[in-house]
């Protein structure tokens, strides 16, 4: 979970600027976390505290209105009654890595993947990107090898994950939905050889790059499982104390 945090800070910058390299200072002075740390923070505490994710979305979901939510998801969080929109943007798949890391069995992961989605993000692609995201990071987390990943992915899924970050980087632009960013996500893991290798193939697609390297950050910590010291300290720099608190229990507890 903290990789994708850390993702998500590092990304957080270029998200409005993008650029096409992986030579970046890792920690602008302007990082900062997005509402994907916030809702992916929402989701770990749902599943610690054994509360519906919808119920915790809101809660602290609505604790940082200037976290920087999607139009249409602003007003969903904010409205009287929240109900689906028949979204398939990737804030389904921005915020559920928590599920990766905390349940033991592939159905599980994706029964709890579809539930953290389909509370706003419940058009088929939204809840195929949350699933495959999940999915992604479990299969990391024990044991798979990357072909592995990229062929139970591709098969369940039908993404193209043959392709490499050099091949989609040329072409490829801001771009908000599941199935123009998590298919990419899970290249610039696949196509990397560290933690901070993932997360600099990710942004450097020149997308939606805090998502990107949300989602691309989840599944490398699952796999790499050594996130540099210098990373983990900037996050809790960063996040303020009820999220700190939120993480470092989940991690604890997960790890």
């Amino acid at each position: 979970m903290i990789g994708a945090i850390a993702g998500d800070i590092i990304g957080s910058v270029y998200e409005y600027r993008q650029i096409k390299t992986k030579n970046f200072p890792l920690f602008d002075p302007r990082c900062n976390f997005t509402d994907d740390t916030v809702l992916t923070c929402a989701v770990a505490f749902a599943i610690l505290k054994g509360r519906s994710y919808r119920q915790s979305i809101i809660e602290i979901g609505r604790r940082y209105p200037r976290a920087g939510y999607g139009g249409s998801f602003n007003s969903w969080l904010f409205s009287d009654n929240p109900q689906p929109y028949n979204s398939f943007g990737n804030g389904a798949a921005m915020r559920v890595s928590p599920v990766g890391f905390a349940f033991t069995t592939v159905d599980e992961v994706l029964e709890q993947a579809k539930k953290t989605a389909e509370i706003s993000h419940n058009h088929p692609e939204g809840i195929k990107g949350a699933q495959a995201t999940a999915l992604a990071v479990f299969l990391a987390r024990t044991g798979h090898s990357k072909e592995e990943i990229r062929v139970q992915i591709s098969r369940r899924f039908g993404y193209n994950l043959q392709r490499t970050v050099d091949s989609i980087r040329p072409t490829y632009g801001f771009d908000i939905s599941c199935q123009g960013t998590v298919p990419e996500g899970i290249v610039a893991f696949l196509d990397s050889v560290s933690y901070e290798d993932a997360v600099r193939n990710a942004v450097s697609l020149g997308g939606d790059s805090d998502t990107l390297a949300c989602i691309t950050g989840g599944i490398a910590e699952a796999f790499y499982r050594d996130i540099p010291d210098i990373i983990r300290a900037r996050v809790r720099k960063c996040l303020g104390r009820d999220l700190l608190v939120i993480t470092e229990k989940f991690c604890r507890k997960y790890r």
